[in-house]
């Protein structure tokens, strides 16, 4: 599984054994209680755990009976009942409008956990969740507007979710897995998200080899000589780690300050590896590079870095995106060549390479 010391636990977290200790956890169970429950189940690891300050709602819907009893899953049952007034949508609208049937939906938070499994930046494990609520959000059909194609019908959108109280709840709050790559060793995940990339790029080296660049006054130049770091490509997701470990911001854990959204998925046939870092919490306002002097842009991003509790962290931010316009970066770097500015010299280093070859998310 993960590269991890000669003296590991015995028993590492995987997904079967993590939704083992979910389903023993009570239903409202606080992130304090998560934390205790997988330090437990798995001794040797400690966990953390971040909550997200974010929402979504699964698609996964229940027919409840007037008394709160499931019936089917929403949409299977649907099309049956479609079938049964051979797809007449009005039809359908009409007779379940005279039941009492409701829908239920899951309403959740994106929830993090986190256990060290060595002093690297990338030595950790992640486990990600989703803490979700049962609620039932209202009758069968719309009461105040026909759907006009079955997709509407499928897809019962007209739910307001400002409605959802505590007298509505069904069930939870409870935590689940939320996709397969929901149990992560992170510096595994980095080793073959580099491995990917490495053979994607060598399953193209014949094509590559015989391409040819013709330049506007009819020069010939083989693509391979334009581009001779073609085979030495980093993914971003290991730079960003490398950069971590190569900055000041290795006095801090990756992940006291940022959660890795890992998408593991195919793509016109090909396996795709990748995450988006979210940072665990933001400063209040963005930081764009303007008409700001070089100077005035430092004075910034230090502030930024007293603002998160870390050094350096300005610069994650702004590979991020969000709330550090990379235009910052870049304005830096040129500070830093014509040294009008200085950084730590480490820093520096991690700036200048990045403005050669920018990476974002």
């Amino acid at each position: 599984m993960a590269e991890m010391p000669e003296n590991a636990p015995a028993k590492l977290p995987d997904r079967a054994s993590v939704e083992s200790a979910l389903a023993a956890l009570p239903a409202g169970s606080n992130e304090g209680a998560l934390a205790d429950a997988l330090t437990q189940a798995f001794p040797g690891f400690a966990f953390s755990v971040a909550n997200l300050d974010d929402e979504y709602w699964r698609d996964t819907r229940s027919v409840l009976a007037a008394d709160g009893t499931r019936i089917a899953e929403y949409r299977p049952w649907m099309k049956t009942e479609l079938a049964k007034d051979n797809g007449d949508i009005a039809a359908v609208w009409w007779r379940l409008q005279d039941t009492d049937l409701q829908i239920s939906e899951w309403h959740g938070n994106s929830v993090y956990a986190f256990a060290p499994t060595g002093p690297g930046a990338a030595d950790y494990v992640q486990i990600s969740l989703g803490r979700e609520t049962e609620w039932c959000a209202g009758p069968i059909v719309n009461p105040s507007r026909r759907p006009w194609g079955e997709e509407e019908l499928l897809d019962p959108s007209w739910m307001s979710h400002d409605e959802m109280s505590e007298d509505k709840v069904l069930a939870g709050p409870l935590y689940r897995l939320n996709r397969t790559s929901s149990v992560v060793y992170v510096r595994t995940f980095l080793a073959r998200c580099a491995r990917l990339e490495r053979d994607k790029r060598e399953a193209r080296r014949p094509e590559l080899q015989r391409r040819i660049w013709v330049g506007s006054d009819g020069t010939r130049r083989p693509f391979l000589d334009l581009q001779p770091n073609y085979f030495d490509f980093t993914p971003r997701e290991v730079r960003f780690f490398q950069d971590w470990e190569e900055s000041s911001a290795r006095t801090s854990r990756v992940y006291e300050h940022w959660a890795l959204d890992i998408r593991d998925f195919e793509h016109t046939g090909e396996r795709q590896l990748a995450f988006i870092p979210r940072p665990l919490r933001l400063p209040e306002e963005r930081l764009e590079a303007g008409d700001a002097s070089v100077h005035i842009l430092m004075d910034r991003v230090e502030q930024i870095d007293r603002e998160m509790g870390m050094p350096f962290a300005w610069f994650f931010l702004m590979t991020h995106g969000n709330k550090v316009s990379p235009a910052v970066g870049e304005t830096i770097a040129q500070g830093l060549r014509e040294a009008r500015v200085r950084l730590p010299e480490h820093d520096a280093k991690v700036v200048l390479r990045w403005a050669d070859e920018q990476y974002l998310f």
